[in-house]
């Protein structure tokens, strides 16, 4: 079986939002869930893979609002192939990191503030706007995402909790 990190680094590079838009137009995307929406979008099959591995589907295609703060797979491509695969074999610490990539509500874009926002895995995220919305440290890339229960925020890095 291929590793995570194996499959990351063959998606092709020319898959971009932009081209992932063309199939799925934003109205269509705000009419699925979070996890509908990363799946058709085409930039997230690895965050869309270990979410189903960390079983976390129904959760994320739940009521919500959730903010997601979506690592593309360019993101987890950057991530050691060792954290991926020992990450792969606990679907609880799986979860954890996943979980910590999510906040509880809608936050647009225009809505962030600098601070520390706690996540749905009970630690904070440090958001920061000079320069841009980061979110400890990973650059948001694409914001304002919708979804029917949620909006997604791409980032260009994974976060990891401590």
């Amino acid at each position: 079986m291929k590793s995570l990190r194996s499959i990351a680094l063959n998606l092709s590079a020319a898959m971009t939002l932009g081209i992932a838009a063309a199939t799925a137009s934003a109205a269509d995307m705000a009419n699925m869930d979070i996890v509908d929406t990363a799946a058709k979008n085409g930039s997230f099959k690895t965050l869309v893979s270990l979410i189903k591995q960390a079983g976390l589907v129904d959760t994320l295609k739940g009521k919500g609002p959730f903010t997601v703060f979506a690592p593309t797979d360019e993101a987890f491509a950057k991530v050691p192939k060792a954290t991926l695969d020992g990450l792969a074999k606990d679907k609880e610490k799986l979860a954890a990191v996943l979980t910590y990539h999510v906040v509880p509500g809608r936050v647009l874009a225009k809505d962030v503030k600098a601070g520390g926002v706690k996540t749905v895995n009970g630690q904070d995220v440090r958001l920061d706007t000079a320069g841009g919305v980061t979110v400890n440290g990973a650059k948001v890339i694409s914001a304002d995402v919708m979804a029917s229960n949620g909006v997604i925020h791409v980032i260009d890095s994974v976060i990891l909790p401590k």
